[in-house]
């Protein structure tokens, strides 16, 4: 009887955190409603959502530092970490080949971007997308941060990433010298999940500021001009989501994909009302934990995903470059759809998480192939916040089934208890975000 009062306190500390997602969904939709009803007053909610936003992107550096750190250095050997990372990047790469590929191909069927007109208001802010351009060195240097520390005040995942690698590796080095300061790390983890569940009670806030913000800019008009490519992008990130990651993941592991994203269901949610998958990687790095994938597999694939592992963003740009072209009536050959693309590709690097970075990709890689075509993006711009919700949630599901995969190729996941988690058996603790 000892045991079933604690069962029951935690039990109640669940249904607290169900009860606070349903508010996010209520949220939503009192959000798009007052962006309706009174757009010009819901336009000036934006803030609430950015700042919500803002508090989740505070707690991605420590989060990554402390699950890399504490994976790399708690492992025997590096050729383990290093099998890891290799295979995921094999995968990723492969990935978003066929990601291209499907938005080239769903792009050119549907010809979304005929008979569209360009205003001079739109030109202009197509052209105001245009960031400066950054070479391949730049893009490399940029990985090294100027200090140890300014890593993770910096808030750039790849600086973080490469640092966390570097005292990971050094603790690993050091033995059991190292143990003291893998202690005392692993208390600031459980420090920076606490403040990441608190930070949680304030989603329903952020998702009513930014949902009624966004549609009190757009409005119904500007939805129904664009309907064709925005909806030909959702159902594209569908097919490639659970018909080529799904069956891939069923072939490989035999596991469901529906009971993978229902088990990671709360996170969808999260960010389809913050448009970004960002909002979500703090939470996923527990929860993969959690269901019997190992410490070192989850804290080098999914960082390394966000950063590489693009798929979402991949169909974005293939389909939004075509549409752009055609509605300037200088459609893109098969070989400068490819060869544009994959620059873009490469050149989305770690930022393709964060809300509206997509669309200064997309900018940024017609300025260099094809300047002509800046002045279309304008016509993007309407959408991109519905675009971008896709965009994300495609990008992490197909983070959440690379670190599976990963897992299984290299022996790292629990089998079992990935079965128990999955079935609901071994419910995760939403009140402490960790493992014990």
């Amino acid at each position: 009887m000892t045991r079933a009062e604690p069962e029951s306190t935690r039990t109640e500390r669940k249904d607290r955190t169900h009860y606070l997602y349903i508010a996010v969904i209520v949220a939503v939709v009192a959000g798009v409603t007052l962006g309706f009803v009174a757009p010009e007053f819901a336009q000036e909610l934006k803030p609430l959502g950015d700042l919500f936003v803002a508090l989740i992107k505070m707690m991605i550096a420590p989060v990554i530092f402390c699950t890399i750190v504490l994976g790399v250095g708690s492992v025997a050997s590096a050729a383990q970490v290093g099998k890891v990372g290799g295979l995921a990047l094999a995968y990723f790469v492969t990935m978003s080949t066929f990601a291209l590929a499907i938005g080239l191909v769903v792009g050119n069927l549907l010809d979304p971007g005929e008979g569209l007109q360009l205003s001079d208001e739109l030109a202009a802010t197509g052209s105001e997308q245009v960031a400066e351009e950054e070479t391949t060195w730049e893009f490399l240097l940029g990985i090294v941060p100027d200090t140890l520390v300014s890593a993770l005040t910096s808030g750039e995942v790849l600086q973080t990433l490469l640092v966390a690698l570097l005292v990971g590796f050094a603790l690993q080095a050091m033995g059991e010298t190292g143990e003291p300061v893998l202690t005392a790390i692993g208390y600031i983890q459980k420090v920076v999940f606490r403040v990441l569940a608190m930070i949680m009670w304030l989603a329903p806030i952020g998702a009513f500021g930014a949902m009624a913000a966004v549609v009190g800019a757009t409005g119904v008009d500007a939805l129904k001009s664009l309907a064709t490519v925005m909806i030909g992008f959702y159902v594209t990130c569908v097919l490639f989501v659970f018909g080529v990651l799904g069956t891939l993941l069923y072939v490989v592991t035999r596991v469901n994909i529906f009971k993978l994203f229902k088990y990671l269901g709360r996170e969808f949610l999260l960010i389809l009302s913050t448009s970004s998958s960002e909002s979500a990687l703090p939470r996923v790095i527990a929860k993969m934990e959690h269901a019997g994938v190992d410490r070192t597999t989850v804290g080098i694939v999914v960082p390394t995903g966000y950063s590489f592992n693009l798929d979402g963003t991949a169909i974005y740009l293939t389909m939004a470059s075509i549409f752009v072209a055609d509605a300037l009536g200088k459609p893109l050959s098969l070989g400068e759809q490819i060869s544009l693309l994959v620059f873009m590709i490469i050149a989305s690097k770690g930022a393709a998480g964060v809300t509206g970075a997509g669309l200064a990709t997309l900018a940024g890689g017609l300025n260099s192939h094809r300047p002509e075509l800046v002045e279309g993006v304008g016509l993007i711009v309407g959408i991109d916040r519905f675009m971008s919700e896709a965009r994300a949630l495609t990008n992490f599901a197909g983070n959440s089934v690379a670190t599976v995969l990963v897992g299984h190729w290299t022996g790292t996941v629990d089998r079992e208890r990935l079965d128990a988690v999955l079935d609901g058996q071994r419910p995760f603790d939403e009140s402490r975000m960790l493992d014990d």
